[in-house]
């Protein structure tokens, strides 16, 4: 199983950024493709970004296009997600998963992930 660790949250004035990053350790981190979601109070995690195994597919939240970047450094094992025009509403505990299955692509389903974090806090303030 994959053990996995995020860094980069913070409190952000809206219009801001944040980079946050995503340690893997435990298994080939280049086999499995990586998720990004999120959840804020009161409200169901969500989708937010993906990429695959490889880094040449990616995959984003229609609320977050554009203005969301995922990528992956596969040799230093990790997983980012650039955040860019920041809004009160992307305020949330970020999380990024990693795919059960190896070798698959990018996945919007929650069901498909098998390994999470423990999260990050994105605060956006108005």
């Amino acid at each position: 199983q994959v053990q996995l660790v995020e860094s980069g949250g913070g409190l952000v004035q809206a219009g801001g950024s944040l980079r946050l990053s995503c340690a893997a350790s435990g298994v080939t981190f280049s086999s499995y493709s990586m998720g990004w979601f999120r959840q804020a109070p009161g409200k169901e995690r969500e989708f937010v970004a993906a990429i695959n195994w490889s880094g040449g597919g990616t995959y984003y939240a229609n609320s977050v296009k554009g203005r969301f970047t995922i990528s992956r450094f596969n040799a230093k094992n990790t997983v980012y997600l650039q955040m860019d025009s920041l809004k009160p509403e992307d305020t949330a505990l970020y999380y990024c998963a990693a795919r059960e299955v190896p070798y698959s692509g990018t996945s919007a389903d929650i069901k498909d992930y098998g390994s999470w974090g423990q999260g990050t806090q994105v605060t956006v303030s108005s």
